[in-house]
């Protein structure tokens, strides 16, 4: 009896398996995308192990193979495991995917989509948490040509700069009915003024995103993930918080008041700042304020060089 077979009274090496998909199609048409989606796969981001989900995938340019190889791509993908992501660990993982590919394909894509934690202090207090932001990558080879895109989603709060005036305006008509000039005096205009008798508005604010594409130059040595994100939370000024106390909150109110932002401010505010990034050939933005007075949401949008 032949041992370690699958079949009775059949070797092992013996069997020559079928390979469909190397068989030969007359009138084929050739396809610009053919693999594999939500691959599960643990990455190296910024020295920490993230899950991850991969998009890989190669064309298929002869016209008379059925179709391509991939456990190829999939077994390929294990040298992301153990490296940092980097533009140029990309670029090796795309030539093996197109080595792999020999004849058959002449342009290789991936795509890794994960979430990138970062721990934020609060504004006053000693107080910190987690935020997570959703992140991908798209790294493309053809004909010897390699880019890479970083995408980035910040949340952030937006104070109607209209709504802000609105406000100061009904307050400024409430002081005069409450006070007349021969009634004016320090303490009582204090007192007014830290009630909700005196402060008989408030302007509406709202969370609101910003998403990102940047493409990356091809010689960076790391994928600059967390740079991004501050940057996008810098020049935005209010960036959405973690833990907070009370100082917290009120320093989040001071914030709001002093960054009052229409949609078209806040784009134009990242568009200043991915300027001024030394790393990116190019850029994306689009901002979407959720409004609270309206059922629908305000957006703005920016590019350059794209």
């Amino acid at each position: 009896m032949l041992l370690n077979s699958p079949l009775p009274g059949i070797a092992m090496n013996s069997l020559t398996l079928p390979d469909i998909a190397a068989q030969s199609q007359l009138h084929a048409t050739p396809l610009d995308w053919v693999g594999m989606c939500a691959i599960a796969l643990p990455i190296q981001v910024e020295g920490r192990q993230v899950a991850a989900m991969a998009d890989a995938g190669v064309n298929l340019i002869d016209g008379k193979s059925r179709g391509i190889h991939m456990s190829r791509l999939y077994l390929a993908l294990e040298h992301l495991e153990h490296q940092a992501l980097t533009p140029l660990v990309l670029h090796r993982l795309l030539e093996a995917f197109l080595a792999s590919h020999e004849g058959l394909s002449t342009a290789a894509h991936l795509r890794l989509n994960f979430e990138h934690l970062l721990k934020r202090p609060a504004l006053v207090s000693p107080l910190a948490g987690w935020k997570r932001y959703q992140v991908s990558v798209d790294a493309k080879l053809e004909n010897e040509m390699f880019h890479v895109e970083l995408s980035v989603r910040v949340p952030y709060s937006s104070t109607c700069p209209c709504s802000a005036a609105l406000a100061r305006q009904l307050i400024q008509r409430q002081f005069e009915q409450d006070f007349k000039e021969d009634e004016l005096n320090r303490d009582a205009v204090l007192t007014w003024l830290g009630s909700s008798q005196g402060i008989v508005a408030t302007p509406h604010s709202q969370r609101s995103q910003a998403s990102i594409k940047l493409r990356l130059r091809d010689n960076l040595d790391a994928l600059p993930v967390t740079e991004l994100i501050d940057t996008i939370e810098a020049s935005l000024g209010t960036a959405v918080q973690t833990a907070v106390k009370r100082a917290d909150e009120q320093a989040f109110a001071l914030a709001n008041g002093q960054n009052l932002m229409f949609c078209e401010d806040a784009a134009r505010r990242l568009h200043r700042a991915l300027r001024a990034l030394t790393w990116t050939t190019g850029f994306t933005l689009r901002v979407e304020h959720a409004e609270s007075l309206h059922a629908h949401d305000a957006v703005a949008s920016s590019q350059w060089q794209w």
